[in-house]
């Protein structure tokens, strides 16, 4: 599931400038998010209503179908953008509803102690697609973009065929059990009741500050495949990689994009646990504001670079303000939250990264009105603007007598 997500989700920024513009292409890829969201949250609710193996087949057949209409519209009788938008935005639906089943799956599965180390394996796993996808994608996508849509519909249809024959459901009877007499409980309640879980962030101010800090920084790595897809596409010319035997090798673009982005996936997948383990020994505050000022110094660097080395330097540095916090969130808001409440501080922590990605596209159409050089400059300021409230969030929890040190 990952690798076919991969192999196409980071271009569809690229493709929908080329195609509408960036106006509308922004627009779109907001549209898009919020219908994900909303799919998010019924995803989790029918993966208790109605059984995990259940919605997992449910969404890999869903997502075949969904491949072959986009393979269609990018084929050789039909090149339609805006059906390919509408598979674009159904694939993510389809997406939003498998992955909260097949987590649901492994908590059933997973004894307590050991689901750490299994949801890691499943971190891990995402970080290969991460590499493996976009350098198939970047192979495919542009020049043999209908066989790469056909392929990945075979695999999904395969995909579900193993979940039908192998897996078994793991619901709790309980809940398998009560579908008859549950199944009339509109889902609208049941979108009404997660929404209002959200109020806790009204009555927090640390945890507002948090959310509001995450949402800024969001906007940095939430362009790994917007604003800087786009600006390697238009502004970074081919060039010459490295010259082997006398054989220059060149690539353009849309080709060194995805090289970085399986450089950010690379990076991910080895030095997680090692990056992780040493941040835990400094103070929770210097580490969330020095990974937002290190979340800045790359945009910077790549709104004023177009040569492929340099721009993996900045990848680098892209990479290390994400290692810097990625083991240490969790555990901040798992403190921070009344044990009581923990549940739904987790939910609204997710906001940073929900409302984060609805807003994040803007950059796309901003650029045709200040320029790439000062939507990267913008966005290098809501970095450091969140590293600002990340310094002020901390000074509160410490005259409160609150210790996250």
């Amino acid at each position: 599931m990952n690798i076919l997500f991969w192999m196409f989700f980071p271009f569809m920024a690229i493709y929908f400038s080329d195609s509408f513009g960036k106006g509308m292409a922004g627009l779109l890829l907001v549209l898009s998010q919020v219908v994900a969201v909303i799919a998010n949250l019924i995803g989790g609710y029918c993966a208790d209503q109605y059984g995990r193996k259940q919605m997992m087949f449910l969404s890999a057949l869903g997502q075949g179908f969904t491949f072959v209409v986009f393979a269609f519209a990018n084929s050789p009788w039909l090149s339609s953008p805006m059906l390919t938008f509408v598979s674009f935005s159904v694939l993510g639906i389809f997406g939003s509803l498998y992955w909260p089943a097949s987590h649901a799956m492994v908590a059933d599965v997973v004894e307590e102690k050991d689901r750490n180390t299994v949801f890691a394996v499943f971190y891990t796993a995402l970080n290969i697609s991460v590499v493996v996808g976009p350098i198939l994608g970047g192979l495919f996508f542009f020049q043999h973009r209908f066989g790469l849509l056909l392929i990945a519909a075979a695999v999904s249809f395969s995909l579900a065929v193993l979940i039908s024959i192998f897996i078994r459901e793991t619901a709790p009877e309980k809940r398998q059990n009560s579908l008859v007499t549950d199944s009339s409980t509109k889902w609208t309640k049941f979108l009404w009741t997660q929404l209002q879980d959200y109020r806790v962030i009204a009555n927090d101010k640390v945890f507002l500050l948090f959310i509001l800090a995450g949402v800024l920084v969001a906007q940095t790595f939430m362009q790994l495949d917007l604003l800087i897809a786009v600006y390697l596409s238009e502004k970074v010319p081919e060039q010459a990689v490295f010259t082997f035997l006398n054989t220059a090798i060149r690539a353009d673009g849309n080709q060194i994009f995805s090289w970085l982005i399986s450089e950010n996936g690379l990076l991910v997948a080895l030095l997680t646990v090692y990056m992780t383990t040493k941040m835990n020994q400094f103070k929770e505050r210097n580490v969330f504001i020095v990974s937002c000022l290190i979340y800045a110094l790359s945009m910077i660097l790549f709104g004023n670079v177009t040569s492929i080395w340099l721009l993996a330097i900045a990848m680098f540095i892209f990479t290390m303000g994400e290692l810097m916090v990625v083991g240490i969130q969790e555990g901040f808001v798992s403190r921070l939250a009344p044990k009581h409440m923990r549940g739904q501080y987790f939910a609204a922590a997710s906001l940073r990264f929900t409302v984060g990605r609805t807003v994040a596209p803007v950059a796309i159409p901003l650029t045709a009105l200040i320029g790439f050089q000062w939507t990267f400059y913008l966005i290098s300021f809501l970095a450091v603007s969140a590293a600002f409230l990340y310094f002020v969030m901390f000074d509160m929890t410490e005259k409160q007598g609150v210790n996250h040190s």
